[in-house]
């Protein structure tokens, strides 16, 4: 089974909180005890069950560089760049740059997007290198 745990950005201090996020009531909320800490918080992200080829746990707006394996009567290796997001009750890699993978993806703004499901998950394939609120700049130079 998952292991269900949240983060959130804080944007006054502009950092990555893990420590309050012990439950979020049936209500949406965000709780520390019975104190509904919500409002200190702009977006609240849901871990993902998976780690990258370091250990680290995959959160929802994380951005990650990720290695994928085509065969077409030869074998392709592509790199690309995604954002980890969450859509219809699955997560999914969002803004995807790929050359190769795109014909795979269901296209959104001219980028690609796909379930994270539909990309063969090996760890060793995956690293975080950052996230949507720190690291916006990563998302652009893939492109």
């Amino acid at each position: 089974m998952r292991e269900i745990k949240f983060r959130a950005w804080n944007a006054p201090l502009k950092k990555m909180d893990y420590s309050p996020l012990n439950a979020v009531g049936f209500d949406g909320k965000l709780y520390y005890g019975n104190a509904d800490i919500t409002g200190f918080f702009e977006n609240i992200m849901q871990y993902t069950g998976l780690k990258d080829k370091n250990g680290r746990e995959i959160y929802e707006g994380d951005i990650i560089h990720c290695v994928h394996w085509f065969f077409d009567g030869n074998e392709i290796e592509e790199h690309f760049t995604a954002s980890v997001g969450f859509r219809d009750g699955s997560f999914t890699l969002e803004n995807i740059n790929s050359r190769y993978y795109s014909d795979y993806t269901a296209e959104e703004n001219g980028k690609g997007i796909c379930w994270i499901g539909d990309i063969n998950y090996c760890e060793e394939d995956y690293e975080v290198i950052g996230d949507v609120y720190r690291n916006p700049d990563l998302l652009e130079a893939a492109e």
